[in-house]
């Protein structure tokens, strides 16, 4: 038979062979479970960089930063839809799309702005998310690490 081990968590088992038990398992799991998020954040954020790349967007001259640099990420998108949002406002008089008169010819145009400006937006939270996941992953894995640890200096 096995020697009786006691796991993290304070109970007795056998564990012929294994060490750590429970928290071993936890902690693999921990860790194939972070290194999957860690490596869906990054091809979502590489993903989402390539989409906004083949579009060759530049960022507009007046914007309030990031002059002229190419829409790739969250910051650069961030800039081109506040310079969208600026040149609208100048355009129809400071309304927005739904201020406007349904007759009025501008009307399209500051509904093209406004779904330019959500199209950038979406990719500014879809950024956010794949680095939530990479950071929530990263996280995953330390756990993971540390519950290995665990489960070594419980035997």
């Amino acid at each position: 038979m096995g020697e009786q081990v006691e796991d993290v968590v304070g109970t007795t088992a056998e564990h012929p062979g294994r060490a750590g038990g429970p928290s071993r398992f936890a902690g693999i799991v921990g860790i194939i479970v972070g290194a999957l998020m860690v490596i869906g954040g990054i091809a979502a954020w590489v993903g989402v960089t390539v989409q906004l790349s083949e579009e060759n967007i530049t960022v507009a001259e007046d914007a309030a930063f990031l002059q002229g640099a190419p829409v790739t990420d969250p910051l650069s998108a961030w800039a081109q839809a506040e310079v969208i949002q600026k040149h609208t406002l100048e355009l129809t008089g400071g309304q927005t799309y739904a201020e406007l008169d349904q007759d009025d010819p501008l009307r399209e145009t500051a509904a093209t702005a406004s779904y330019l400006r959500t199209s950038l937006f979406t990719s500014i939270v879809a950024f956010g998310v794949a680095l939530l996941a990479a950071g929530t992953g990263a996280i995953a894995i330390l756990y993971g690490w540390s519950l290995l640890a665990l489960g070594r200096r419980s035997t």
